[in-house]
């Protein structure tokens, strides 16, 4: 009796992408510092295209190139929603923050994603697609998928990628469920148990933490007496008043500092000698006409 076939690897794609859901809960994240609803292109068309789809949009946000409200929007959507689909902020400005943003929100990249993305648009753009720094992931049950802002970079990530995969993908994540801080394996909505209630709006960013100063050691490098610039300067001593009255402090003496020794070991130091400055003479500068 022969052996049973084993499927192939295509066939069980298939199988998979036949049992993957019709319809996913999305958001979608437009990154820019300029775009509105109305001038938004590839935010509108990322919803038109899931909504023809059949999938829900759950939510459509505008955040500015900012790392705090960039994080703070895909977080609070990353619960509500199966995927999220961001768009701008990944060139390599000063200004684009968005692709170190959702790495860090990643406990699963799928590389593949970047990868074909590039090899797409290599075909379209040429060595130009090294600059599309498309990444993608799974990250607290949610799929998370970073593009460029241009329209046709979307239409490639979305018609030559997520469109025919984003239900397979979907599938692939719910149904064995993903684990949660204490390696357990948990649906989707168990994920968020240890979560603050509620997730603070995109909209609000975290007031700044104070971060107490470090001071500088008194001594530096053995036999280098370091001085903490940071660190105010003397004041006089308090003098307690005399029967006569308040007796004003006389100002602190400043010593002469001392030589600098420079050398690892003190026999072979050499030490140099502080020069103060001595402002010049009229004399010596002559007339103010002939300077």
């Amino acid at each position: 009796m022969a052996d049973p076939v084993s499927p192939s690897p295509a066939g069980s794609a298939q199988q998979h992408r036949d049992a993957a859901p019709r319809t996913i809960r999305a958001a979608v994240v437009t990154v820019s510092d300029t775009r509105t609803p109305e001038t938004d292109e590839s935010g509108n068309y990322l919803c038109e295209r899931l909504t023809a789809g059949g999938h829900r949009v759950v939510e459509r946000v505008i955040v500015p190139d900012d790392a705090v409200q960039i994080r703070t929007a895909v977080v609070r959507l990353m619960r509500v929603s199966q995927v999220v689909l961001t768009t701008g902020g990944t060139g390599i400005t000063g200004r684009d923050v968005t692709v170190p943003v959702i790495e860090s929100l990643l406990t699963k990249p799928i590389p593949g994603f970047g990868e074909l993305f590039r090899t797409l648009s290599y075909g379209q753009v040429r060595g130009a697609a090294m600059l599309s720094r498309a990444v993608g992931g799974v990250g607290r049950g949610a799929l998370v998928f970073a593009m460029p802002g241009s329209i046709n970079a979307v239409k490639t990530g979305w018609e030559g990628i997520l469109e025919q995969e984003l239900g397979h993908l979907v599938y692939e994540l719910t149904r064995q469920g993903q684990l949660n801080a204490h390696g357990q394996l948990v649906q989707k909505e168990d994920l968020f148990t240890d979560l603050p209630e509620p997730l603070p709006s995109f909209s609000e960013s975290p007031a700044a933490a104070a971060v107490p100063s470090t001071p500088v050691p008194a001594t530096w490098g053995g036999e280098f007496k370091g001085v903490d610039w940071r660190a105010p300067a003397p004041q006089p001593q308090a003098v307690a008043p005399s029967a006569q009255g308040a007796v004003a402090p006389a100002p602190s003496e400043i010593p002469e500092p001392a030589p600098i020794k420079l050398g690892r070991h003190s026999q072979h130091a050499t030490t140099y000698e502080r020069t103060p400055l001595v402002r010049p003479s009229d004399a010596q500068l002559g007339r103010p006409e002939d300077r």
